[in-house]
């Protein structure tokens, strides 16, 4: 809701302010005052200012300033109080000093926040027309405020320690906070599109009945929207444009706004650890909201530009000719963005690194979620200009007591070509691997240059992952993520549809590795459908039981679609929430995912530790691992390399199993054949005669024509249809 605007008191109007101390950083309640600081280093002088219910504003001058912090206590402040800060000092923009009184400015370390912004020049510190002037307008009345925060919340007896599944036991569901709901019949209609909605019954019975053991979150941090989607009447979705590192965005609680989303958000999170699920939070921490030198300014723009964002040396005036550029190309030109969004975050700065791990530590500690995914990590893994593996942030995170067993996700790029590190992160991270995607999206597209690479991406990508001494499961598998096509439409567009966000299609990828199956876009052919499904079922079923960690993109069980849109970021309606709707003709989907994970966590032998070797576990044992050609015998370098074979068999020893049991025991499981057929023509196969495999029931088809109970024999045939898929258990 838009606020009414009003003038600033001047410095001299400020009421008297107590001395306080200068840490612990942000507003901390007490019973007799609430103390503020802010980091400020180069200011010349700043105040904190405290808002009414009706939009009166008073400022505190702040006394104290040591080591660039500025400090001091507000006596009777109460939870749930509005304030904002503003600093002075010098206007050298090309120096990263951007100090203006005239904008209010966010606390970095608020609890909460409440309101949003309303674009206009006023957000702006410099002058639109003149930029290397400072703003004469005041933004106070078109920006949100900080609150005010005190939640002793009741964890329960046991203080809600964390869940912490094995890697190897976990699965990933990736979802969006309000899109999961937003359209929920069964949940009350106010708690839609909520902390709480999500957090409710109907929602968790949902994800545990379909095995999910970790729910991952479309970033929660309070963001805002560019200022360009504004101009086309569109909004920040997916929430890639944090400006609140400490705290739940908003706009996703049914409580309020006055600190009352804390309390819901920790709710969300105890019922999520009550049912056995974990809390990842996709955090943003590599840019902030505030874009480019040209940008808004709404927090560490105006309090310390200089040390926050990576910088480069501005550009030199060509001399004699300094009317030959506007003066903002030179303004603009001191920002180093390796984000694709303007900014980026300095994390060699100690004070930029100090916010991120204390923010980290908060959603810990206080907010008992329990890991995080790191978006375009490699942003902030910068030494100087390059990425380093030693950098200060992977450090400090490794050794940190609270965070070093949280669970560490990385998203190995970001947007320059020399920070995609896939597989060279050190532990304790795993990474997105967009090479798994790749891979399995050729193959069951048929554009697969032979099964090497499919059988090597299956296996656990032990080319990326096993030379540094990590496990299979540093490999997070996806086939689909938010960005991108959801997998129903992998199977039904050749091509991006974006026209709905305005840029005329050409956001987002071209490079989509789907296919339609013969037509674009929706279609009632009986037999498009089919192969559609088909080939849908056998990627979410190859991503289940592949080696390494799975990521299951929200709705791609129940047949999700954006229409053909791989890039909906500003897409807050239909295009983009889930349809809970039943559609028949994607119920089996939803039954085949189900038994996929149920088979996964009931079997060992589908989630294993340690690395197949292709040898037997114990002497005269069968091999951990064998792959098969589809003549029934084992493959050998020459069908390795023949580049037509699309169909392949792998064989997945449980008895036994090469990782002990807790107490050091040999552990015996089920053992399991695979047969993927990529290829787009039938195809005959035999099962391997030997002394390791005798028979088989089928537990797991796409192949229509092979029912699950279906037994086959050692030496025996059977008939796998073109893009199909067969799991075979034994014992």
């Amino acid at each position: 809701m838009p606020h009414e605007i009003w003038r600033w008191t001047s410095p001299e109007d400020s009421a008297p302010v107590w001395p306080g101390r200068s840490w612990p950083l942000g507003a901390t309640w007490g019973e007799e005052s609430t103390n503020f600081a802010a980091y400020a280093p180069h200011a010349t002088a700043m105040w904190v200012c405290l808002f009414d219910e009706h939009g009166n504003e008073t400022s505190y001058q702040f006394t104290q300033h040591s080591l660039g912090i500025w400090y001091g206590a507000v006596p009777g402040v109460q939870p749930g109080q509005h304030y904002g800060f503003r600093a002075a000092g010098p206007w050298q923009p090309s120096q990263g000093l951007r100090f203006n009184p005239r904008k209010l400015l966010l606390d970095p370390y608020a609890r909460a926040i409440s309101g949003q912004v309303v674009p206009g020049p006023e957000v702006f510190a410099h002058d639109w027309e003149y930029p290397e002037s400072p703003s004469e307008l005041d933004s106070a009345g078109s920006m949100p405020r900080s609150v005010v925060v005190h939640d002793p919340f009741d964890w329960g007896p046991g203080g809600d320690p964390p869940m912490r599944h094995r890697w190897r036991d976990t699965v990933i569901y990736e979802l969006h906070v309000k899109g999961f709901t937003a359209l929920h019949a069964e949940i009350p209609e106010e708690l839609r599109g909520t902390y709480a909605g999500l957090g409710s019954p109907e929602a968790i019975r949902y994800l545990t009945d379909l095995g999910i053991t970790a729910v991952e979150l479309l970033p929660i941090h309070q963001f805002v929207s560019e200022t360009h989607l504004a101009e086309l009447g569109l909004t920040n979705y997916w929430g890639y444009n944090s400006i609140g590192f400490f705290a739940p965005h908003a706009a996703y609680s049914s409580s309020g706004e006055d600190g009352q989303q804390v309390t819901e958000f920790k709710q969300m999170v105890k019922n999520f650890h009550e049912a056995g699920i974990e809390v990842i939070l996709d955090v943003v921490y590599n840019h902030t909201a505030e874009a480019g030198a040209l940008g808004p300014t709404y927090s560490f723009r105006g309090l310390d530009d200089r040390g926050f964002y990576h910088r480069v040396a501005p550009a030199e005036p060509v001399e004699g000719d300094d009317d030959a550029l506007p003066a903002h190309a030179r303004f603009d030109d001191t920002y180093w963005d390796v984000t694709g969004c303007g900014n980026t975050v300095n994390a060699q700065n100690p004070q930029a690194l100090r916010l991120i791990l204390d923010s980290l530590r908060y959603w810990v500690n206080e907010m008992h979620v329990d890991g995080f995914r790191f978006d375009l990590l490699s942003a902030l893994t910068r030494s100087g200009y390059n990425v380093d593996m030693t950098s200060n942030l992977l450090v400090t995170i490794g050794q940190d007591p609270a965070l070093r067993h949280a669970k560490l996700i990385s998203e190995p790029w970001d947007a320059s070509g020399d920070g995609y590190k896939v597989g060279e992160y050190p532990p304790p991270w795993v990474e997105w691997n967009d090479q798994f995607r790749d891979t399995m999206r050729d193959f069951w597209r048929g554009r697969s240059d032979g099964v090497r690479t499919v059988a090597t991406r299956v296996a656990g990508s032990s080319d990326l992952y096993a030379d540094d001494g990590r496990s299979p499961y540093a490999s997070v598998n996806f086939i689909t993520a938010h960005d991108g096509f959801t997998l129903r439409d992998l199977v039904s567009y050749d091509h991006k549809h974006n026209e709905a966000n305005g840029e005329e299609n050409r956001d987002g990828t071209d490079n989509n590795r789907s296919s339609n199956w013969g037509v674009e876009g929706p279609t009632t052919d009986p037999e498009i459908l089919a192969r559609r499904q088909r080939v849908a079922a056998n990627l979410m079923i190859s991503l289940c039981f592949s080696n390494g960690v799975p990521m299951i993109t929200a709705g791609d069980e129940r047949g999700r679609t954006q229409g053909g849109n791989n890039n909906a970021y500003a897409q807050d309606n239909e295009i983009s929430w889930i349809d809970w709707r039943p559609d028949d003709a994607w119920l089996r989907m939803w039954d085949m995912t189900r038994t996929a994970l149920k088979i996964r966590r009931e079997h060992p032998a589908l989630r294993q530790r340690h690395w197949f070797e292709g040898r037997p576990a114990i002497k005269g044992g069968p091999k951990d691992l064998a792959w098969i050609h589809p003549a029934g015998r084992e493959m050998s370098g020459d069908d390795w390399h023949d580049t037509d074979l699309k169909v392949i068999g792998m064989f997945v020893s449980g008895n036994p199993l090469r990782s002990p049991g807790p107490r050091g025991e040999q552990q015996v499981d089920a053992s399991f054949l695979i047969w993927f057929n990529g290829s787009d023509i039938d195809c005959e196969v035999r099962l391997p005669e030997n002394a390791w495999v005798q028979s088989g029931q089928v537990v797991l088809s796409t192949d229509e024509t092979l029912a699950e109970g279906t037994e086959a024999r050692a030496g025996g045939t059977f008939n796998l249809r073109a893009q199909s898929l067969v799991v075979l258990q034994q014992g």
